[in-house]
């Protein structure tokens, strides 16, 4: 008999992965290949990794540790991917990293200049 697989699907890629039962979403991302940012290994020391969990009845409670660090951003569904266990299927939204938005928005003006 096999163990039970959860669904992780990682917004805006709809990249969705199945994963054992109290995975951190962090390792889910990388299996995955959804990109999430991380600098401190996965010890919730650089902040990096913070993800949007609309519906967080498949993660387990945020930690101490976690609302320490994340303070009222728990409220709006913010949790640290190395923090976050899953429970049950859930969908996480990754935030874009800052360099590629930079490059986004920098092509960007660059058509409309062009069009001008």
């Amino acid at each position: 008999m096999g163990q039970r697989t959860i669904k992780v699907t990682f917004m805006p890629d709809n990249r969705t992965v199945s994963v054992r039962p109290n995975l951190t979403l962090l390792d889910a991302g990388r299996q995955a290949g959804a990109g999430i940012r991380t600098r401190c290994g996965g010890r919730a020391g650089c902040l990096m990794c913070k993800v949007h969990v609309e519906d967080q009845s498949g993660l387990t409670p945020p930690a101490t540790n976690e609302c320490l660090k994340l303070g009222d951003l728990i409220q709006s569904g913010t949790r640290l991917a190395c923090q976050a266990r899953i429970t049950g299927d859930t969908t996480v939204k990754v935030p874009e990293d800052p360099l590629k938005a930079a490059v986004r928005a920098q092509l960007a003006r660059q058509k409309e200049e062009e069009n001008w």
